[in-house]
Order: C-alpha cells, then sequence, then structure tokens
C-alpha cells in the first residue's frame, strides 16, 4: 500500500537543490559579464516606477513565512528532529490555503489576472538563447518576465496540489474545524493521497530553494527590494523591463501587456502620441 515519499526521495531532493544553487552560483562567475545599452528615457516615466502594491506585498510574505513552516513542519521531523509538528503544520497550511484564496480573488477582480498566464514563445526562445549565449541580448519583458511566468506556473500546479490534497488529510486528524474521519476514503485511495501531497512537497523544496537563492543573488535584489518597498527605480525599469509591454506614464503603471495581446497593439500605436494623449488614454 502507497503511504508517501521515502526519505531517500526528501535527501536526493535536497542533494539535487544544493547541486543546482552551487552549479549556477559557479556558471554565474566563469559567465562574461554582460553590459546594458544605455536607453532613451521616454517621456512621463517617473524615477520610481510601482511594482508591488501592499495587498500583493502583505500576501507575498504571509504566504512565504506559511510556505517555510510547512516544509520545516513536513520534513524535519522525517530527517530525525522530532517535535510536535501535526497542528503546526495543518495551521501553516489552513494560512497558506487562504492566502492564495485571497490572491485569486484579488487577481481576478484588481490585477490583469491574465497577464501572469500569457506564454510569450518569442520571448521564451530569446530567453533561452541568452541563456546559452552571453552575446545573445536579454530580452525585455512585460511587467512579469518570462522565467518570473513560468515559475509561477509551476508553484499554481504543486501549490494546487498540495492544498487539495492537504485538506483532505486534515479530515483524518482531531481539529477545530470538524471531527476526525480517517475512513472517509479506502486506504489504497488514502495511499495516492499521501504520494501526491509528498511529490507536491518535494518539489516545493525545490521551487523555495530556488526562489530564495535567486531573491538573493546581487544582479537580483532590485527585485527583491521591490518586494519589500514597492517600486523599482527608472534605470532597472528601462534596462529590463520594455515600455511597450509594461506601460508606465505619468506616474501610474497599468497592467502588463504582452506581446501579441489586444492590450500590446493599443499599445504599440499610443507610442506616437504625446505623453498628454497617453495619460489621458490611461
Amino acid at each position: 500500500m502507497l503511504i508517501g515519499v521515502s526519505l531517500d526521495l526528501i535527501v536526493a531532493t535536497i542533494i539535487v537543490a544544493a547541486a543546482f544553487l552551487i552549479g549556477h552560483a559557479v556558471w554565474i562567475k566563469t559567465r562574461p559579464s554582460e553590459a546594458h545599452e544605455a536607453t532613451e528615457v521616454p517621456a512621463g516615466i517617473p524615477e520610481r516606477i510601482q511594482r508591488h502594491s501592499l495587498a500583493s506585498r502583505v500576501f507575498h510574505w504571509t504566504m512565504s513565512a506559511s510556505m517555510l513552516v510547512l516544509l520545516v513542519t513536513a520534513f524535519v521531523p522525517v530527517l530525525g528532529l522530532q517535535f510536535a509538528w501535526v497542528e503546526i503544520h495543518w495551521i501553516a497550511g489552513v494560512v497558506l490555503t487562504a492566502t492564495i484564496i485571497y490572491h485569486i480573488i484579488h487577481s481576478i477582480g484588481w490585477q490583469d489576472f491574465w497577464s501572469m498566464f500569457q506564454i510569450g514563445f518569442s520571448e521564451g526562445v530569446a530567453h533561452l538563447k541568452h541563456i546559452m549565449s552571453p552575446k545573445a541580448p536579454a530580452p525585455k519583458a512585460g511587467k512579469y518576465p518570462f522565467d518570473h511566468r513560468m515559475f509561477h506556473h509551476a508553484n499554481v500546479v504543486v501549490g494546487l496540489g498540495v492544498i487539495a490534497t492537504g485538506v483532505l488529510m486534515m479530515v483524518r486528524i482531531d481539529t477545530p474545524l470538524w471531527a476526525p474521519n480517517p475512513y472517509m476514503l479506502a486506504d489504497s485511495t488514502w495511499g495516492v493521497v499521501y504520494v501526491i501531497h509528498g511529490l507536491c512537497g518535494v518539489s516545493l523544496i525545490l521551487l523555495t530553494a530556488s526562489h530564495i537563492y535567486f531573491a538573493l543573488r546581487p544582479e537580483k535584489m532590485w527585485i527583491t527590494w521591490s518586494m519589500i518597498r514597492g517600486w523599482v527605480d527608472r534605470d532597472h525599469y528601462l534596462a529590463h523591463h520594455d515600455p511597450a509591454k509594461w506601460v508606465v506614464t505619468n506616474g501610474a503603471a497599468p497592467p502588463s501587456v504582452t506581446e501579441g495581446t489586444p492590450r500590446a497593439a493599443e499599445t504599440a500605436e499610443a507610442e506616437g502620441a504625446s505623453p498628454e494623449a497617453r495619460s489621458a488614454s490611461e
């Protein structure tokens, strides 16, 4: 009968994560440095551009804290350090679930929900070419670069998997939410639930480790600071983003647009307009 993932898989995942982080650090160290060409500043671009609202930042850090608590309480006891982890784990799971529900509602009601789900094949190909050779220019993205969107998609799949199975597993334990019912599913079905939950959990080890690593890299710190302060400066905005895809006018930052979308076409037409006309159109 299936009972979950093995200790060997957990240890292997940690080793793979460490190998990736070390390997990437060595690769970056030996990779020729990249020079960003000076970009003409379009009219109406402020010195600070809002990237994340206060609500988005509170969501991010609340979700991050709950995720770290979940990973520690899930895997540290398996690795040998025993403590009363069950109650802490399910409470952190409830917090994570609540933040994700809030995020979905907030994204649909107050943000450009679909901008994060644009694939952007041409941008992806250009991004891959840049990884293979520093001579290939890095593609300038909208508000959400290609690698950020792919990371988000991976988190969506893994996160929804771990939440769905986690809620089912909570039915088996005693909580204030409901009376325990370990017989709701057959033993074989519970085994499948455990395995899916475990696989999603070890996947989150890789995703979380890489996310923290890239957030702390010196060349990425400007993005990390934006999740603390809420804004990016004009130089980084122009160096890494395409003003036609992430439109900013007179301090306003409308939702990101992506190449090939109707919104992108409207933006391209507006490029020839005066700053006053562009501001009025927003």
